[in-house]
């Protein structure tokens, strides 16, 4: 295991976008509501300004989920920083979640290539080297950011890695590869979380964590299954889920948290 990341008993429960079922994606107050439950995952991803500030933000545009229009690589950060979330909620910064919450576990999806070196700046600057796994859809993405790296830090396998799970290739020559990259888990869609993947993916020693899922039934099925991780938007619905079944972080009972504001903007 290159990293503590994955170093509480499964199943992890991660808050995608911090929860957006309740409140703005990937916003403060969802992180707020996240943590203030008990999660101890955060789900988020990464674009980065023309200035190379890195902010919380899942689209490459502006457009979709603020009262704001642009591409965010080709704006400075002050003018990023104005745009609203829902036109109420400011853009965070990655390197204010990360310190905000020093204990809880960052699951980063690197959504644009000029994020990839922001982002390793970021980690070392707060030291978050094992706290943090690293994900993409993107093959060349997740290997241009492990060529910045002078460490090896958790990611998530990339789509040709899922692949060849999938495919059934030799398993020996595939852990080899994934322990030297650092891929620690695979993370995956509702419809590729079979008996039969779960099986091959532990078998080469990695975690499945499943996304978005957000139908308490799916969720208990998953577990049931073994799935080790579930990403929901509903981060109320997967909490009582893993209550019921006595699976809730033993360090992290429900409706009680640190109450965390967020930094003026």
């Amino acid at each position: 295991m290159p990293s503590g990341f994955l170093d509480y008993p499964a199943p992890l429960a991660f808050a995608h976008r911090g929860g957006a079922a309740h409140r703005p994606e990937n916003s403060w107050p969802a992180f707020t509501h996240a943590i203030g439950l008990g999660y101890r995952y955060l789900e988020t991803d990464v674009q980065s300004t023309a200035d190379g500030v890195l902010v919380a933000f899942h689209d490459r545009t502006l457009d979709r989920v603020t009262d704001t229009t642009g591409r965010i690589s080709q704006m400075p950060h002050r003018d990023v920083s104005k745009a609203r979330i829902g036109g109420t909620e400011p853009i965070p910064l990655l390197e204010e979640l990360l310190t905000a919450w020093p204990e809880a576990r960052f699951n980063i999806d690197v959504k644009d290539f000029p994020a990839i070196r922001p982002l390793a700046e970021v980690l070392a600057r707060t030291g978050a080297w094992d706290r943090v796994c690293i994900a993409s859809f993107s093959v060349r993405r997740l290997r241009a950011f492990r060529q910045v790296l002078d460490r090896r830090i958790c990611t998530s396998l990339s789509p040709f890695g899922i692949v060849a799970i999938r495919a059934g290739a030799d398993g020996a020559r595939l852990a080899a590869r994934f322990a030297a990259s650092g891929a620690a888990c695979a993370q995956v869609p509702v419809r590729v979380a079979t008996p039969r993947f779960l099986r091959h993916a532990h078998a080469l020693g990695l975690q499945v964590h499943v996304w978005t899922v957000d139908d308490p039934a799916v969720m208990r099925r998953l577990l049931d299954i073994g799935a080790d991780g579930i990403m929901t938007d509903d981060v109320v619905a997967l909490r009582d889920v893993l209550v019921e079944r006595g699976q809730w972080p033993a360090g992290g009972p429900p409706g009680e948290g640190p109450a965390t504001q967020e930094p003026a903007s």
